[in-house]
C-alpha cells in the first residue's frame, strides 16, 4: 500500500532553512564584532603608543629647551666676562702709558712754548698752548714724531695771541697716541691682528739682542730739538714750558 506524508513538509523546510539562515547570520555578526573590536582595541592601543611618544618627547623638549636656556644664559656670562677681562687687560697694558705720556710731553716740549690744556678722547690727544714763534711749534712737532708714544702731529690752528707778549702765539695742536713699535693705519688708529690685539713692529735689533730707543720708548736726541739743546735757553722759561701741562 504507498504512503502519501499529509504533513505540510514544505513549511518545516522553510523553518529549518529560516533557522539555519539566522544562525548563520548570529554567527557572521559575532565574527564581524570580534573583528571590528579587535581592530580597535589595536588602534587604540597604537594611539596611546603614540600618545605615550610625544608625552616623551615633549618632556624631553623641555628639558633640552631648559637646558638651551641655561646654555644662553652661561654664553652670555662668557660674553660679559671675556669684555671684562679684554678691559682688564686693556687697562693693564694702558696702565703705564700715562705716566710715559706725560713723561714724554715735559721730554719733548721745547724752550719757548708752554701747554694749557691736555684732552685725550681715545687715542687722540688735544694740545693747547702758547710758543714764542711758528719755529717753535715745528720743533715740537717734529719731537712728537720722534717720540716712541706720540705721532702724527696735526697742527689744527696757530695764531697770534694779545695775552702773553713773551708767548705771543696760541696754538691748538692734536696727535695720536700710541706705542713704541705700535702699527699704525691710514687713519692714524692701531691695526688689529686676527686675535685682535694692535699689531707691533719687530724692534730692528731684536735679532742682535739691541732694542733701539724707539722700542723702548726713549726720549728723542737733543739733535731733534735744537731749542731745547741751546745753552743760551734761560732756567725761567725752561721750567716754565715743562710745568704748564694740565691733565
Amino acid at each position: 500500500m504507498a504512503k502519501v506524508n499529509l504533513l505540510p513538509w514544505r513549511a518545516e523546510r522553510r523553518r529549518e532553512r529560516q533557522q539555519a539562515f539566522y544562525v548563520m547570520l548570529g554567527v557572521a555578526f559575532a565574527i564581524a564584532l570580534a573583528i571590528g573590536l579587535g581592530a580597535w582595541v589595536y588602534y587604540n592601543g597604537q594611539i596611546d603608543g603614540e600618545n605615550a611618544r610625544n608625552a616623551y618627547l615633549t618632556d624631553q623638549i623641555k628639558k633640552l629647551d631648559a637646558k638651551i636656556a641655561e646654555i644662553d644664559a652661561l654664553d652670555k656670562k662668557k660674553e660679559t666676562l671675556l669684555r671684562r677681562k679684554d678691559v682688564i687687560e686693556q687697562l693693564q697694558a694702558n696702565r703705564s702709558q700715562m705716566v710715559h705720556l706725560f713723561d714724554e710731553l715735559v721730554r719733548t716740549i721745547p724752550d719757548g712754548v708752554r701747554l694749557t690744556s691736555v684732552k685725550q678722547d681715545g687715542n687722540k690727544l688735544t694740545l693747547q698752548g702758547y710758543s714764542q714763534s711758528n719755529a717753535r711749534v715745528s720743533a715740537y712737532m717734529r719731537n712728537i714724531e720722534a717720540s716712541g708714544w706720540m705721532t702724527n702731529p696735526d697742527l689744527n690752528v696757530i695764531e697770534a695771541s694779545s695775552g702773553d707778549k713773551t708767548l705771543p702765539y696760541q696754538f691748538t695742536l692734536a696727535l695720536t697716541l700710541t706705542k713704541p713699535g705700535q702699527v699704525l693705519g691710514p687713519d692714524g688708529k692701531p691695526v688689529l691682528g686676527p686675535d685682535g690685539k694692535p699689531l707691533m713692529n719687530p724692534a730692528p735689533g731684536a735679532a742682535s739682542g739691541a732694542a733701539s730707543p724707539a722700542a723702548v720708548g726713549a726720549p728723542p736726541s737733543a739733535a731733534a730739538s735744537p731749542a731745547a739743546s741751546s745753552p743760551a735757553a734761560s732756567p725761567a722759561s725752561g721750567a716754565s714750558s715743562k710745568g704748564g701741562a694740565k691733565p
